[in-house]
């Protein structure tokens, strides 16, 4: 749910099933506005990350991100129209979900600098110094996931 009220429902998806979904958005978000040249996004590791989608409550997908097999989250994208609703929060918060139901004691990322303080907000912290790619700035970051006991 988001705070203006707007259901958003997120899931993890399965890359095979859901590529024609993603596609469209990652391409509006990273190539089409942020121009991110297509052989930088389509990097050849989508089949082996876990990947979440978001609807809004017509169940248009409106949202994704991925996060490989080491907990390094990224290709977060929102469609123009609804972000700052929520949908980015819900997508990472299913991620960081997976990463603690997966073991894994911290997770990784690499912000556009003007999203730093939306990771902040959720637990992130910045490490390292700012770097280039895609031509966009970028900061490194991490958090450190609490472990769930087994009973």
């Amino acid at each position: 749910m988001t705070q203006a009220g707007e259901p958003i429902r997120v899931e993890l998806v399965d890359w095979a099933h859901a590529e024609q979904l993603i596609r469209p958005i990652r391409e509006t978000v990273f190539i089409r506005e942020q121009a991110v040249p297509e052989e930088l996004e389509w990097d050849g590791l989508d089949p082996q990350c876990a990947h979440v989608l978001a609807w809004n409550k017509q169940g248009a997908a409106i949202g994704t991100a991925r996060m490989q097999a080491q907990g390094t989250i990224g290709r977060m994208a929102v469609l123009k129209d609804w972000r700052g609703r929520g949908a980015g929060r819900a997508l990472l918060e299913a991620l960081l979900e997976c990463a603690v139901r997966q073991g894994l004691t911290r997770v990784t990322l690499s912000a556009q600098t003007h999203a730093i303080g939306f990771y902040e907000r959720a637990g992130f912290h910045v490490i390292g110094e700012l770097f280039m790619d895609a031509g966009i700035p970028h900061r490194r970051m991490v958090k450190e996931l609490i472990r769930q006991e087994s009973e």
